[in-house]
C-alpha cells in the first residue's frame, strides 16, 4: 500500500521523537513506529467510509425536506440517488470491512463539529449534486463519477476535515494525500463485476516491513558512527547549528548506504534529497546533497559501500 518514500518519512518522524526525548528507548521507538503505520490504516478506513456516512445522513435530510420549499426552489429533486449509489453499496455490503470501519468511524459521529452534516450540505448545494439528482436511473458510471467528484472537490480538501484529523494525529496531514490517492484510484478502477480490494496492512509485503524496522534500528544503533561522518564532512558547521531534520535525514541516508545492499546508491541519494526538500529548511536540499556527494565518494574509495544484485554494483 505505502511506498518506500512514505516508509522513510515515518522512520524519520519516529527518529525525531526518539532523539529529542529525555530518555532514549529503542524498543519504545520501534513500537511507536509500527503504531504509526497502523494509524495510516485507521485514516484509510475513516476516509473511505466518509461517503457512506454522508449518504446515510442524506436519508434523514431528504425526509425532512419533503415538505420544505428549499429543495424545489433550488431545482433539486428529492432524489435517493446518493443513498442508493452502487459504489457505496459495494462498500457497505462488505461486512468484514465494515466491521473494521465501525471501530474507528465513531470519530465522525461523536466529534463536536458536525462534520458529516456540513460536508453533506456543501455537496447538496452544488451543481454536481443537482445534476446527479436529476438523473432518473443512474448507471454505475453515473454513480462512480458523482463519488469521484465529491471526493475530490468537497471531501479531501475540506478545512474542517483537516482540523479534525490534525486533532486526532499530528502526522495524518502528511498521510492524507497518499491515502486519498489510493482511495480515489480504487473508486476509479471499480466496475460492476469487480469487488473493491480493501487494505488491511500498510505494507505491500514483508520486505517493506523489514525495511522499516531495520532502517529505524540500524540508524539508532549506529548513529554515533554516522555522527562522526557528519562532523568530518561538515567541518564548517557545529552539530548544534545543523537543523534537526537535516541531521536525522543524513543519519538515515548513511545507514541506507552502508547497510541496505539491495538499494542502489542513486535511489538513496534522490530519496533523501526529496525528503529534505519537503520536510526541512529551504537550504537543506543543497546542504544534504553536498554532504552525501562527499560521503559517497569517500565511502567508495574505502570500499565500504557493498551493493549486490543486478544493476546495483557501481
Amino acid at each position: 500500500m505505502i511506498s518506500r518514500r512514505h516508509i522513510r518519512l515515518k522512520v524519520m518522524q519516529t527518529l525525531y521523537a526518539y532523539f529529542i526525548a529525555d530518555k532514549n528507548d529503542f524498543q519504545q521507538a520501534k513500537d511507536q513506529l509500527f503504531k504509526e503505520f497502523d494509524s495510516i490504516i485507521n485514516l484509510y478506513l475513516l476516509i473511505i467510509s466518509l461517503p457512506c456516512h454522508i449518504a446515510e445522513y442524506s436519508v434523514g435530510f431528504i425526509e425532512e425536506q419533503k415538505n420544505n420549499h428549499l429543495a424545489s426552489d433550488n431545482g433539486k429533486k428529492l432524489s435517493q440517488n446518493f443513498q442508493n449509489n452502487k459504489l457505496i453499496k459495494i462498500i457497505l455490503d462488505d461486512k468484514s470491512f465494515m466491521k473494521k470501519v465501525n471501530k474507528v468511524s465513531i470519530l465522525w459521529k461523536l466529534n463536536d463539529h458536525k462534520i458529516i452534516r456540513k460536508l453533506f450540505l456543501d455537496i447538496w448545494k452544488s451543481d454536481i449534486y443537482k445534476n446527479y439528482s436529476n438523473i432518473i436511473t443512474p448507471t454505475f458510471e453515473n454513480d462512480q463519477l458523482f463519488l469521484l467528484n465529491i471526493f475530490e472537490k468537497y471531501i479531501i480538501d475540506n478545512d474542517l476535515l483537516h482540523h479534525i484529523l490534525e486533532e486526532e494525529s499530528i502526522y495524518w496531514m502528511d498521510d492524507l494525500p497518499f491515502v486519498s490517492n489510493i482511495i480515489y484510484s480504487q473508486i476509479k478502477s471499480l466496475d460492476e463485476q469487480k469487488n473493491i480490494k480493501f487494505y488491511s496492512s500498510v505494507f505491500k509485503n514483508s520486505d517493506d516491513s523489514d525495511f522499516a524496522r531495520n532502517l529505524l534500528l540500524e540508524t539508532i544503533f549506529n548513529h554515533k558512527e554516522y555522527e562522526l561522518i557528519i562532523k568530518n564532512k561538515a567541518k564548517n558547521w557545529d552539530l548544534e547549528r545543523i537543523a534537526s531534520m537535516d541531521y536525522i535525514i543524513l543519519l538515515m541516508a548513511f545507514c541506507e548506504l552502508l547497510n541496505f545492499k539491495e538499494i542502489p546508491i542513486k535511489v538513496t541519494l534522490n530519496e533523501y534529497i526529496e525528503v529534505a526538500k519537503y520536510y526541512s529548511t529551504s537550504n537543506s536540499k543543497g546542504f544534504i546533497n553536498g554532504i552525501l556527494d562527499k560521503v559517497i565518494i569517500d565511502l567508495k574509495k574505502k570500499d565500504k559501500i557493498k551493493k549486490t544484485g543486478r544493476g546495483l554494483i557501481e
